[in-house]
């Protein structure tokens, strides 16, 4: 206990300390509040977005808000975060390839699914894949995704310095 004759002196430190901790812990709430409800910067690693992602890993700019305030706007092509089906303590990045009523052939490329294999997208859900179909966990193992399971659209890569780049809708369509 401090001699009372010395709590004069060192109140203010207390004060000061005391305050300098709420500020602390209050921009830390504010911090975590805007990072999972508007947007932030994401570390992004793994092989199953190469090459649109490296491997070793890339820092992304990640927009949630856009995405609650209009969950129904997302377009293919996109790249988006989103909760694991498989595992919901992990945060993935995918590729949407179908919405709500497409018509998506399962696994184009018959290493999980024969070619000739579709299947319709139901309403709220969409279909997702990774870039690297060879190394990727997707929709075709685990079937259409819920919309409720999408976090939010990637839209830049910062880092490294000399990849930025600001993504795009990437959906290309075939003429027939």
């Amino acid at each position: 206990m401090i001699h009372p004759s010395w709590l004069h002196l060192v109140e203010p430190a207390i004060k000061r300390v005391g305050l300098t901790c709420l500020h602390l812990i209050n921009f830390g709430f504010a911090f975590h509040l805007f990072k999972e409800n508007v947007g932030g910067l994401c570390f992004m690693a793994g092989p199953s977005m190469l090459p649109t992602l490296d491997n070793s890993g890339e820092l992304v700019l990640e927009s949630i808000l856009p995405h609650r305030l209009f969950p129904n706007q997302l377009g293919r092509g996109e790249l988006i975060t989103l909760t694991s089906p498989v595992d919901p303590s992990r945060i993935i990045c995918k590729r949407v390839i179908g919405l709500p009523g497409d018509v998506i052939c399962v696994d184009p490329t018959g290493l999980k699914a024969h070619s000739t294999e579709h299947v319709v997208i139901p309403k709220g859900h969409i279909w997702i894949a990774g870039d690297n179909a060879a190394w990727s966990k997707d929709s075709r193992e685990y079937g259409p995704v819920s919309m409720a399971l999408v976090r939010g659209r990637i839209t830049a890569r910062i880092y490294p310095f000399n990849r930025f780049t600001v993504f795009s809708k990437n959906a290309t369509y075939i003429e027939q």
